[in-house]
């Protein structure tokens, strides 16, 4: 039976890439998987899906005026599909919630669905409320705040580290701008106002590791 699925998480959990390990999954298995991504997340180019270690694949972007439902449709018209992969599904709206449930409940098709719990003030994304609310299956992935514990919300930071508490919902940025952290450790930087170490992107590290490396050849 055909389910819709809601995987979440704060950052660096590892969301996108068990979305692309999925879809090579079916792929394997001479199925065909339709992946979906936000057409405002382009850090990668339009209709781009990647990980942070380097796994990709092309998909369709969505805007919010899109419909998904009639979007598989015309898809199902040219070739069967088994399965429905949305990443970043926090940027749903209610009604694309909605259209995935008719995708699931209608077409027979699972939806797997990726995405952020909260945003950087700790309130729900559009997407994740609904999806909390109708998701058949929800499924938690975990990653640890750097006190150790588990990391739940996702702040917002500036240059310094510290919280950025106004802002748009959305803004697009990677861990040069969004840090996992505990409730407690949310609390700390959001309210209290301390500081804290931001998290290299992998990008920075590689690169002083082959400077490191260089230095030593020299």
């Amino acid at each position: 039976m055909a389910k819709l699925y809601f995987y979440y998480s704060s950052m660096n959990a590892g969301k996108t890439t068990l979305l692309l390990q999925s879809a090579h999954n079916y792929r394997e298995r001479g199925m065909n998987p339709l992946l979906f991504t936000p057409a405002l997340d382009d850090r990668y180019g339009a209709g781009v899906i990647r990980s942070r270690i380097g796994l990709e694949s092309a998909a369709i972007a969505f805007t919010p005026q899109d419909d998904l439902y009639e979007c598989v449709q015309q898809c199902l018209a040219r070739q069967n599909i088994h399965c429905v992969l949305v990443d970043e599904a926090q940027f749903l709206t209610r009604d694309q919630v909605f259209q995935l449930t008719e995708v699931v409940d209608r077409l027979g098709i699972p939806a797997l669905c990726f995405g952020l719990r909260t945003d950087f003030r700790g309130e729900l994304f559009e997407g994740s409320h609904y999806l909390l609310a109708w998701a058949d299956q929800l499924e938690e992935l975990k990653t640890i705040c750097h006190t150790g514990k588990k990391a739940t919300m996702v702040l917002r930071v500036d240059e310094k580290g510290y919280a950025m508490r106004e802002g748009s919902q959305v803004e697009i940025g990677g861990n040069e701008r969004y840090v996992p952290v505990s409730r407690k450790e949310f609390k700390n930087v959001f309210y209290a106002g301390k500081q804290i170490r931001l998290i290299d992107p992998l990008e920075a590290r590689a690169k002083e590791a082959l400077e490191d490396q260089q230095g030593l050849l020299d």
